[in-house]
Formats: structure tokens, C-alpha cells, sequence
């Protein structure tokens, strides 16, 4: 289908999805925050879809989808691949039909994500655990479809998926009392994006709207940039709700002529923005719901004065990774450090370490011998907490001085992915 035609229907479409939504999904707040408000010097809302009856947006989608399908359809078992969230929607809306579903999922899933799925679905749907990353699972769910007859409900590239995540585009019209200059939007696949900037290209064109990814699943900026979607070879799963290896062939047709710009975002901003609204605002996001609130600080000079939307999307986080987000800011901010450190073989050398080498407000947060035996002649990895970036610095001096620097490990990806 070509994009005018796409164009041309999508807009009356999502008027009937929202109609088809009403009594399914909740109208979530556009709340102003005043903490960024005050930082931006600009009006910063956030679109909260973290508070969705499945803590994301994506049960518009997948009831939209499941709605418009025949009773025969329906009948013959559906199929979907999620990294999370999608896969709630669609069992949510299986156990609201009271439809048979398969879903699957990769490996790494969050428990908290798949007991969320277990819990909405009940006894409607099965869970499939396969490969490391969302593309691995949807290929595996394709085979099962086409090996049991199955309809496949796809989370992003589906028109009908596309115009149920529209209804936030409506939405954040309908509540905004003033013109929406700037709309901050995550990526993944690119249903949400895709949804909005259909809506938004009809009704509030003048609306800048920027694509946020993660800097490792830059799906839709390679995308842009090739001109046609494109797979990935490789991309990191922790920013799990938007790691895609290739946005939807739908969702960058739509995108690519209405994306004011994209953004890029790393994993360590997006651990440091999790924490932020959490401390600031009590507000519990998972990764790719902070993205697009961590990119305002690249925009910061261009929406001063404007009022500004970030779509939070979603709150699927597990508690269980907050050490692993904790870790990640510390280290994009520079005040987490590790190091081999080889001990001198002097009496009283791991005082000096601690008096002279340390400053006065670091701290040592871990500490482990890289040999069990003859430790005393080993080296040790040692991880070391600053309370301001500016004391490394001095921190490497003084290691160097006393004779125990061996090696800096934070630029050294292979090594710090058994630390962290």
C-alpha cells in the first residue's frame, strides 16, 4: 500500500479505534511536570501511559487489531512476538475475547514482563520462550503460524496496530489546552510514531515531532538514513521495549516525511533519567519509557519557552535490574570506576592504597583477587565510587605515584560486561 493511501485512511480509522477503545483502555493523563519545567525554562508534559491497565500503550494496539478480526480469524489461534509489553496487550484482549493465543517472547525477557503476561492472559495463552532479541522470537512465532494455521498479530507493522497506538496522538490533542510545539516519541518498531505522526500531520502539523531510540537499536535512524528499513546486525536488549534489529516497512512509510528529527540516547542517560524520575517524581519507568524524556537535554536550547510532550510509554520495569540501572548511570556519569590494580609487595600497601591513593570521598565498592590461589602476588579487579567526576582525575595520579595502576577498565566493553 502506498503512503497517500495509508495517509488517507488512517485518520478516520483511529476515530473508530478510539471509539472501539473506550471502554478498554484508559484515558491517561497529560500531566505537567514542574521539576523539568523549571529546568527547560519551557512547559514539559508528560503523556503517562506507564498508567494503562497493562502499563504501557501497547493495549491500544492489540485490541484495536484483535477487534477488527472475524470470528473466524479469531478462531483458528493467534500468534504474537513481544519483548513485553505487546505481548500484554494481546493477552489481555485474549482473555477478554476469550481467544486462544501463543506468544513468544526471547529468552532475556524481565520475569517481571512475563509474569505480567502470564497474569493477564490466564489460561488463554501460552508462553514460548525463544532466542536472545524480539526478531529471533518473532521468527520462531512466523514458523509456528504457518505451521498450525495460526494468525499472527504483528506489534508494530499492521495498520490496524498503527491506528489503536494513534489514539494517543488524539489524546494528548484533546487534553493539550495550548498548541503543541515539540512531541517527544519513543521507538521501536515504530507503531507509536507511526500513529502519532499520522494523527498529528492531519491535525497540529506545525507539531515538531522527535523520534527518540537507543543509541544501540537505532533502527528507524538507520532506517532515514538508507532510505528503506534496514536490519541490524547487531543491537544491545536493555533498553528491552525498543530494541528492534528493523523498524516496519508501514511505520518508516509513515515516519519519514513527518519526523521533525531523531534522536539517539544512551543507556547510561537512560539509566540516569529512570533514577531521576523516580527520585523526583515517584514516576516508575522502564528503559524505553524514559527515552523520550532523556533526550530532552540534546533539544534543550530549541524548546525553551515551548510547550513540549514526552510520550512516557510504559512501566514494565523488574526490580531486580535496578542495581544493573544504578551501575549503568554511575558509569555514564563518570563516578563509578574500575580498575586492575596490581598490589605492591610492601607491608601495609592496601593502607596506602586507601590513605593516600583514595581521595577523601571515594569509596571502594568492589574488591575481588582475579587469581583464588597465591593471592598475594595477584592482581585485583577493584571498583571505585567518586562523589564528583572531577576527583579521577587526581585518582589516576595518585595510583600511578604509589605504583598501582595496571589497567582501566570502563573503556574496555568485554571486560565491564562481567562486571555489570
Amino acid at each position: 500500500m502506498m503512503k497517500e493511501e495509508i495517509g488517507s485512511s488512517v485518520l478516520e480509522n483511529v476515530y473508530k479505534a478510539e471509539e472501539r477503545l473506550k471502554n478498554v483502555v484508559v484515558k491517561t493523563p497529560l500531566a505537567l511536570n514542574n521539576n523539568l519545567s523549571a529546568v527547560y525554562d519551557a512547559n514539559i508534559s508528560f503523556k503517562r501511559e506507564d498508567l494503562q491497565r497493562v502499563r504501557s500503550y501497547k493495549i491500544r494496539g492489540a485490541y484495536n487489531k484483535m477487534a477488527t478480526m472475524s470470528q473466524e480469524d479469531l478462531g483458528r489461534g493467534l500468534v504474537c512476538a513481544s519483548a513485553g509489553n505487546h505481548a500484554q496487550g494481546v493477552a489481555f484482549a485474549c482473555q477478554t475475547m476469550k481467544v486462544r493465543g501463543t506468544i513468544f517472547m526471547p529468552l532475556p525477557t524481565p520475569g517481571q514482563k512475563l509474569e505480567q503476561v502470564k497474569m493477564f492472559g490466564g489460561s488463554y495463552i501460552d508462553v514460548v520462550l525463544h532466542g536472545d532479541t524480539f526478531d529471533e522470537a518473532k521468527d520462531a512465532a512466523m514458523r509456528f503460524c504457518s505451521e498450525n494455521d495460526g494468525i499472527f498479530i504483528h506489534p508494530f507493522d499492521d495498520q490496524a496496530i498503527i491506528e489503536g497506538q494513534a489514539t494517543v496522538g488524539l489524546e494528548i490533542l484533546e487534553q493539550s489546552r495550548e498548541p503543541v510545539d515539540y512531541l517527544f516519541v519513543p521507538i521501536g518498531g515504530g507503531g507509536l510514531a507511526a500513529g502519532v505522526c499520522s494523527v498529528f500531520q492531519e491535525l497540529s502539523p506545525q507539531t515538531k515531532i522527535i523520534g527518540v531510540e537507543p543509541s544501540a537499536a537505532a533502527s528507524m535512524k538507520k532506517a532515514l538514513e538508507k532510505g528503506r528499513p534496514v536490519l541490524l546486525e547487531k543491537i544491545s536488549r536493555f533498553v528491552d521495549g525498543a530494541a528492534v534489529q528493523q523498524v516496519g516497512n508501514l511505520t518508516f512509510e509513515l515516519c519519514k516525511d513527518v519526523l521533525y528529527d531523531m534522536a539517539t540516547v544512551d543507556e547510561g542517560l537512560v539509566c540516569e533519567t529512570i533514577l531521576s524520575l523516580y527520585n523526583k517524581d515517584a514516576i516508575v519507568v522502564e528503559p524505553a519509557g524514559a527515552l523520550s524524556v532523556a533526550a530532552l537535554e540534546r533539544y534543550k536550547d530549541e524548546i525553551k519557552g515551548k510547550n513540549v510532550v514526552c510520550v512516557i510509554s510504559g512501566s514494565n520495569n523488574d526490580i531486580t535490574r535496578m542495581e544493573e540501572i544504578k551501575e549503568k548511570a554511575l558509569l555514564y556519569a563518570g563516578l563509578k570506576h574500575y580498575f586492575l590494580v596490581r598490589f605492591p609487595q610492601r607491608p601495609g600497601a592496601l593502607k596506602t592504597f586507601v590513605i593516600d591513593v583514595l581521595g577523601p570521598d571515594d569509596d571502594i565498592t568492589f574488591f575481588e583477587y582475579t587469581q583464588k590461589n597465591s593471592k598475594e602476588k595477584g592482581i585485583a579487579v577493584v571498583g571505585i565510587a567518586l562523589k564528583h567526576n572531577e576527583d579521577f582525575t587526581p585518582l589516576i595520579h595518585n595510583m600511578k605515584k604509589y605504583d598501582f595502576f595496571v589497567n582501566y577498565l570502563n573503556n574496555d566493553p568485554s571486560l565491564m560486561n562481567l562486571l555489570i
